[in-house]
């Protein structure tokens, strides 16, 4: 059967026209050295015959990472068997079958780019029996063969809540980060998300995931602007810090075409450091809050500077954090370092 994508940028304008947009949106195109790596980047994307998150969910910040040589691989498919209504990944009822050469031809884009911390990313695979979750395993653990000494990151799907498929994919993995986003307040799961999502759901995924492996980190996002009011934020921050989830995001929904969900409103940037000093106050591990930030927009950063208390790299338009009392999650990440090194 023919994938089904949703409406794509080509399309019709976004439901709030770029013109329309916040001055805090604005971004910079890279030059000169910059404009070669992000060049370099997109070609071995493309020579491997990868998906990437960044175009697919049409990231406003793809020009910066790519041309800082980041990127966020997307595997399984560039079409999902679900159709949240924020989203721009096209989506499909029946997708083809898994790429058995996928694991290989990820491993070796990786390895031709020089990468600290790799995130993979996932289309939900509701046609399969584990939600794909012994091919992600199996991506994993060939980039992990290739580059013992990179960190790697998987934003994962929520499994269909099967629990199994998710003792499956963690058993022995080398993951040192595993996310999955509970992506808005659960007032709105039914407004925003797929009706086989929910943020209970999700919660029971990241806290059976800190279980299983407590030496991996666990992590989430949150996008604003959806229709939640500050305290339902609030209170979600709760929810999801009782999961015992380590990191967070925080950022602004875009409407990806005017098909999709509307954006309700554009927080003050200042908002954002509110949020992030209610999660590091919560417990959080570490926080990159902010319009732009999206889940794995320079996710490295946030990973060192939760176990590098004297990091200081930036993030350009987000309020980043860490909890400086938490001397425990620092200990277990600097050992977990030191024996990827």
């Amino acid at each position: 059967m023919a994938s089904r994508h949703l409406p794509m940028a080509s399309d019709k304008p976004a439901s709030k026209p770029k013109s329309r947009l916040p001055p805090w949106f604005r971004t910079r195109l890279p030059t000169g050295e910059q404009q070669r790596m992000f060049n370099d980047t997109k070609a071995s994307v493309k020579d491997n015959k990868l998906h990437t998150v960044c175009e697919e969910a049409k990231c406003p910040n793809i020009h910066e990472c790519w041309s800082s040589g980041d990127a966020t691989f997307m595997i399984a498919g560039q079409e999902c068997t679900r159709g949240c209504r924020f989203c721009a990944v096209g989506t499909i009822k029946r997708p083809p079958p898994l790429d058995v050469d996928e694991p290989k031809h990820l491993a070796d884009a990786v390895e031709s780019m020089n990468l600290r911390h790799l995130v993979i990313t996932v289309v939900n695979r509701d046609d399969l029996p584990d939600s794909g979750a012994a091919h992600y395993k199996a991506c994993i653990d060939e980039v992990h063969k290739r580059l013992p000494n990179l960190t790697i990151e998987l934003l994962c799907s929520d499994l269909a809540g099967d629990l199994s498929a998710l003792e499956l994919l963690l058993e022995d993995s080398p993951l040192n980060v595993f996310a999955h986003n509970v992506e808005c307040v659960p007032e709105l799961d039914a407004t925003v998300r797929d009706h086989r999502a929910s943020f209970n759901q999700s919660i029971e995924i990241l806290k059976h995931a800190k279980k299983l492996r407590p030496d991996i980190i666990t992590k989430t996002s949150l996008m604003v602007g959806v229709g939640e009011t500050d305290e339902q934020i609030s209170e979600s921050l709760k929810l999801i810090r009782a999961a015992n989830v380590d990191l967070l995001t925080i950022g602004q929904y875009l409407a990806p075409s005017s098909k999709h969900l509307k954006i309700d409103r554009f927080p003050e940037p200042e908002m954002y450091d509110i949020w992030a000093q209610e999660a590091i106050d919560l417990g959080f591990s570490g926080v990159a809050s902010g319009p732009l930030v999206r889940s794995s927009y320079k996710a490295g950063l946030l990973y060192r500077k939760t176990y590098d208390s004297n990091n200081d790299e930036v993030l350009p338009g987000a309020y980043v954090m860490v909890n400086s009392e938490n001397s425990t999650m620092r200990d277990t990440l600097n050992l977990i370092q030191r024996e990827v090194e």
